[in-house]
């Protein structure tokens, strides 16, 4: 394995730092405040290509490597961008768009993908059902064939960026006693007779990524929207893992970096006892341990991007170890910096307490840490 960045990706993630500082980066508290989807720096990542950067240039995209698409991610956020932008970004590019792309016809990538790529549309991935998260293969929503067009009926939860997406791929069972084998996957626009999304959930971190239920009453879809065949759709929803357990997990490895940078500084600032702080060995410790979690979650995200360059087969031991260690052992470094800045860590004004909200969703959205221990018990 070659970890070693080439001139031309550490140009463009310095790019993607500055353009991420001058361009989202002021709006991000007051958007996370208020707890609103800010629908302009979504915009402006389509206008400077992140959204559509690993498809090809025929669909709106840049033919990028997957490496330097997750190095994008990472970027944005060592820059401060916050974790609910991210999210939502990771859930429009990986989890739907690139469905599409990778499973999807010739005519469905051209109607949808330019659309999704250059930021004009906002996509969504409807798996999860209230009675269905970790075992997918209980999901009640049903897809039923009349004639050239097909009827689902159900309920999805937990759907990131549901409330404003314009177009979703929605995961619905069309075989009766297949379990995994009978899940499919199908195209939803918004304005669809029988399609709506609830309201906005309030959560507590990632604030500024909408998240919503996702309602199908007799919604009427024609055949054409059927992605891949039918039947196919679980592995489909499997195949997105090999981006959740990089490219969605490198904004969050990033954002680390970036509160690692806060701390050092008010290490440096903060005096108490006629010295520094950053002089007392237990703030020294805390630095380290946060260098420390940085360093090796990196390492395991960029282990599957290169795979996946390299046309391996996603490991699924390897995934869910990366998943585990980023959501479970990031939770120690997240609670370190907030209380290396003392009361003030504690107030929304420092950022160090957005981080620690946004840390805690790690362990639990993309398959929680107790479904990759299984994965990996399992595979041992």
């Amino acid at each position: 394995m070659d970890f070693q960045f080439t001139d031309e990706q550490l140009m463009f993630k310095d790019q993607v730092i500055r353009f991420a500082k001058k361009e989202i980066v002021p709006r991000v508290q007051e958007h996370d405040l208020k707890g609103e989807f800010d629908r302009q720096s979504f915009g402006k990542l389509g206008e400077f290509g992140i959204l559509g950067l690993h498809f090809p240039e025929s669909l709106g995209g840049s033919d990028a490597d997957v490496v330097t698409t997750v190095l994008a991610g990472e970027a944005l956020g060592e820059a401060g961008v916050d974790g609910g932008l991210t999210l939502a970004y990771g859930a429009h590019t990986f989890l739907c768009t690139d469905t599409i792309y990778a499973h999807g016809t010739d005519q469905q990538r051209a109607a949808y993908i330019p659309k999704l790529a250059s930021g004009e549309w906002v996509g969504c991935m409807g798996l999860t059902e209230p009675d269905a998260g970790s075992d997918v293969a209980s999901m009640t929503t049903r897809a039923e064939k009349k004639g050239d067009r097909y009827i689902l009926n159900g309920n999805k939860m937990f759907i990131t960026n549901g409330p404003v997406a314009d177009v979703a791929v929605v995961y619905a069972k069309t075989g009766k006693d297949l379990k995994h084998a009978g899940i499919s996957a199908f195209i939803v626009e918004k304005g669809r007779k029988g399609f709506s999304a609830g309201n906005n959930l309030v959560k507590m971190g990632v604030r500024t990524s909408h998240t919503s239920e996702l309602i199908l009453e007799d919604c009427e879809i024609p055949e054409t929207n059927l992605i891949g065949q039918e039947g196919g759709g679980f592995l489909m929803a499997m195949q997105t893992v090999e981006w959740d357990r990089s490219a969605l997990l490198a904004p969050f490895v990033g954002g680390m970096t970036y509160v690692l940078n806060k701390c050092a500084r008010y290490a440096r600032e903060r005096y108490q006892f006629g010295r520094p702080i950053g002089q007392f060995q237990a703030i020294k410790h805390k630095l380290a341990d946060i260098k420390i979690f940085i360093e090796a979650a990196r390492t395991l995200c960029y282990r599957i991007a290169w795979c996946k360059d390299q046309g391996r087969p996603l490991n699924h031991l390897e995934a869910a170890v990366a998943k585990l260690f980023v959501g479970d052992w990031s939770l120690g470094p997240a609670n370190d910096a907030m209380v290396l800045f003392g009361g003030y860590g504690y107030c929304q004004e420092y950022e160090v307490e957005r981080y620690f909200r946004d840390s805690r969703l790690a362990p639990i959205g993309g398959g929680t840490s107790d479904i990759q221990k299984k994965i990996i018990s399992k595979l041992i």
